[in-house]
Parts: structure tokens; sequence; C-alpha cells
């Protein structure tokens, strides 16, 4: 009885929603502590935070500033996954043409390099986000209205943003050696902007999915589209709001990432981004396969994504081989994923539980 509790609870507790990300997260950070140790080095020193130079310091805070980026994207990429069952794998090349079109702006058209802005700031942090928002409604017209297949649909931006990107350039890198634009990838005071910038675009989602009912529409129209038109809904809009909201997000995430290097670098910014975004909503626990969603898993498995490329560059892992590994994890999420498995999976557990009983007669 004893061990059928047990059993019991242990399903329960595998069974949450978050119990995924956070076991990975914990299990990152048990490698870093192991890793430490084996070094030589302070064993708990992943988790040591200390201020240098006046700004925040640590191993901590540097997974939590890098992978801003992509728990912005997250955020976009969870809506699309769980409205279109689908993915948007062009998050990463509409990073770097809203970076682009935002450094063409504030440097002015043809100029390599400006300490001056040739427009207000707003005008071209406003343009680059409308960018990625015109990306996106490019991709869920696509996919809602014209029923062209998610990732066949933002394939076409997936190879085309990054040149459009390097044409409005004039196929140069665009410096925008500006303090003010620097402000979005340095410091608020002695925080790194980008943690703040998510953290913004994170809460302002939440409250935006609990005190409206648009949480639940994008759910309804990912389980069943067909139904949902029936019920009344308009499936092709929401599902449209999902994209340019994912294109929203990729726009805010490539404004970040060009302030930190100060540049828009086309052949670089968002670069692999689009492939830590998918991974990072199906280790949240998410379904690929579209319905209900859990943003807050997304959230965490983002920064786990992060933490494992640390852990890797730790590790001595090249980051040209890298992506290898986070391929694998996303090979076995989906597998384990999957209806088969499941299904597979009960069926040797009924087995064991036969032959217990059997046992015990």
């Amino acid at each position: 009885m004893q061990e059928v509790a047990l059993m019991n609870k242990m399903k329960k507790i595998t069974g949450m929603p978050l119990f995924l990300p956070i076991f990975c997260m914990v299990l990152v950070m048990a490698v870093n502590i192991l890793y430490d140790a084996a070094s030589g080095n302070f064993a708990f020193n992943f988790f040591t935070i200390s201020i240098r130079n006046g700004v925040l310091y640590g191993r901590l805070i540097d997974i939590l500033n890098r992978g801003s980026e992509i728990a912005i994207l997250a955020i976009g990429m969870t809506l699309v996954v769980s409205a279109s069952a689908g993915t948007d794998i062009s998050v990463g090349s509409v990073m770097s043409l809203a970076a682009s079109f935002c450094c063409m702006l504030l440097a002015g058209y043809g100029v390599s390099s400006a300490n001056d802005l040739a427009v207000p700031l707003f005008v071209g942090v406003l343009g680059g986000i409308l960018m990625g928002c015109l990306c996106g409604a490019f991709n869920g017209f696509l996919v809602a209205y014209l029923n062209v297949q998610p990732m066949v649909a933002t394939l076409i931006l997936f190879s085309a943003a990054r040149a459009i990107g390097l044409l409005l350039c004039n196929n140069l890198i665009v410096y925008v050696r500006n303090d003010s634009f620097k402000f979005f990838g340095g410091f608020a005071g002695f925080i790194p902007t980008p943690i703040v910038i998510a953290a913004v675009c994170v809460v302002i989602m939440m409250v935006l999915l609990k005190k409206t009912a648009l949480g639940l529409y994008i759910q309804s129209v990912g389980i069943n589209k067909r139904a949902s038109r029936i019920a009344g809904l308009n499936s092709e809009k929401i599902i449209f709001v999902c994209y340019v909201v994912c294109g929203l997000a990729a726009g805010i995430a490539g404004i970040v990432g060009a302030s930190r290097i100060s540049s828009a670098d086309s052949n670089n910014i968002g670069l692999n981004y689009e492939l830590d975004a998918i991974l990072a909503v199906a280790l949240g626990g998410n379904s690929l396969g579209g319905g209900k969603f859990n943003l807050a898993g997304s959230i965490i498995g983002a920064y786990t994504i992060q933490a494992i490329t640390t852990t890797l560059y730790a590790l001595g892992v090249s980051s040209d081989v890298a992506p290898v590994y986070k391929a694998i994890i996303v090979i076995i999420i989906v597998t384990i994923q999957a209806p088969p498995f499941k299904a597979y999976m009960k069926r040797m557990s009924a087995k064991r539980a036969l032959a217990k009983g059997g046992a015990a007669a």
C-alpha cells in the first residue's frame, strides 16, 4: 500500500505543469555545482552575486541578463504554438530586421557610424517595434487567412528578413554609439536593463491573459479551431493576433540585442534564437501540438536554456557545437510529449501493476 501511495504521489508531482522546467533548471544548477567543486572552486559559486563597478555581477545575473531576449521571444512563441499548433521559425531573423531598421533610422540611411541620433530615440525604437509587428502580421496573414502551414509560412521571413535588413542598412553594419541607445542593453542603475524589459513584458502579458478572456480564446482555438468558430470565436483573427504579438516580441528583443553591441549586425543578431525560443516553450511543459499553455513554464524554460548555454561554454563546448546539444534536448522533450510514447508508458505501467498484483495473489 505504501508503494502504491508513493507511486501516486510521484505521478501527481511529475504531472504538475511546472515540473519539467523546474526539474531541468535544478539539474543544470546541480551540474554547475559539481563542476565548480571538481574545479577546486567554491561549490556554490553559481549562486554568488556581488556588486562590481556599481552593478550586479555573478553567473546568475549573467544568465538572467543574456536570457532576456529568449524570454521575450518565448512570450510570443508560446501564444503562436498554442493557437496554431505550429512554430514561428522566423523570430531570430525578424529580430535582426527590427534591429537593422531601428539603427538605420537612428543613424540615417547610408551612414555606417553615428554618435548623434538622426531622429529622436523613440522614433527609432518605435520603428523597430513596428517592423517586428509588420513581420508578425505577414506571417499571421499567411497562416490564419491563407491556411499556409506555420513552418512554411514563417520560412519566408526566416530566409529573407536578414537580407532585407542588410538592404535597409545599405549592406553596412550600422553603429549607433549613443549613450541613450546603449541604455536598452546596458544598466538601469545597478540592474541590467534587459532584465527589467523582460520582466515588464512578462508581467504585462500575464496580466493581459489573466484579466481578459484572451488566454481562454487562444487555448480554445488551439484545441479545436472548428468548434471555436461554431462557438462564435473568430479563430482566424485570434491566430493573426498571436503572430502579431510574436512579431512584437521579436522587435523588442531585436532592439535589446542591437543596443548590447551598439550596432545592427544583420548576420549575427538573433542567430539561432528561434531554436532557443521553441525549446523554451517545449521545456516549459507546453505541447507543441497546440492547446493549453503555461506562460510561466515558458519563461522558466527560457532562462533554463540560457543556463544550459552558459554551462556548455563553461565546460569548454564551442558555440558552433552547442546547438547540437540543444537539438538533442528538443528531440527528447518532443518524444516524451508524443501521444504514442505516453500510451506506451501507460501500457508498461499497467503491466507492472498487473504483474505485482499477480505476485501478491
